[in-house]
């Protein structure tokens, strides 16, 4: 394992962390961060060709690539696809791990970096349950004590997506975190007339992922989204597109 204040490859140096943690910052509202979301190398270096600056993996679509169902891909099976993921670009990639597989912070900390990331997305829930904020919170503290300024911190707040439709949970628990030392918090699922009220109401980058058929990046930029992220939405267009040519193929044939 890897000292959690150690560099690590390309992705994991202390520069890579810095410019990444730079690219939140600073930005105008309808230029939000855009981070897509490979499932393996191969996608990896066709969004870094395409010119993005980092990459986010998602847990669900790392997870389908790999056979599994989301939530249920082992701990080193994940880190294994990350690290593939990010020794195959020189842009930073940020690292889904879903709620860090039972591991201690400061386990969890060396495995991220020794897999790569410079970036870390942390969920507040368990098997479907929210956990509670300030245990969670504390739960983050040590995470980032562990890691220090080596990692990126993204905490997701889950309570939009497990049913909870108050704006006020979600921006406790948002508040809570970024007390804790998140460097970001991903209010997943949050409706878009909500995004002025918790950009309004929450320090520092705001992560939000589009709906289908909901507003544009520029459009969520400017209602208080800081970063967009795709979750496993990039993954089930591109696959839309195979089963297409697979399709022609077989009707070819």
């Amino acid at each position: 394992m890897t000292d959690a204040g150690a560099t690590v490859g390309t992705g994991g140096t202390a520069g890579a962390v810095e410019g990444f943690r730079a690219l939140h910052h600073g930005r105008a509202p309808e230029d939000p961060l855009v981070l897509p979301g490979p499932w393996d190398a191969a996608s990896a270096r066709a969004f870094e060709e395409a010119g993005f600056p980092a990459l986010a993996t998602p847990s669900a679509g790392v997870a389908a690539s790999l056979g599994y169902a989301d939530g249920a891909t082992p701990a080193d099976e994940m880190f294994a696809a990350v690290a593939r993921i990010t020794r195959s670009v020189s842009v930073p990639v940020s690292a889904d791990v879903e709620g860090g597989y039972g591991l201690a912070p400061k386990e969890l900390v060396a495995r991220v970096l020794d897999s790569g990331a410079v970036g870390v997305n942390l969920e507040d829930s368990r098997d479907g349950t929210l956990k509670d904020p300030r245990a969670h919170a504390a739960w983050l503290a040590e995470v980032r004590a562990a890691a220090g300024g080596a990692l990126f911190v993204n905490a997701r707040v889950d309570s939009f997506l497990r049913g909870v439709t108050d704006p006020e949970e979600a921006i406790g628990r948002a508040r809570l975190y970024v007390a804790a030392g998140a460097d970001c918090v991903y209010p997943i699922g949050v409706p878009p007339e909500h995004l002025p009220l918790l950009r309004s109401r929450i320090e520092g980058p705001l992560n939000v992922a589009p709906f289908p058929g909901g507003p544009p990046v520029r459009e969520l930029g400017r209602l208080g989204a800081t970063r967009v992220t795709f979750g496993p939405g990039l993954l089930h267009r591109a696959m839309a597109a195979v089963r297409d040519i697979a399709g022609q193929v077989r009707r070819s044939s």
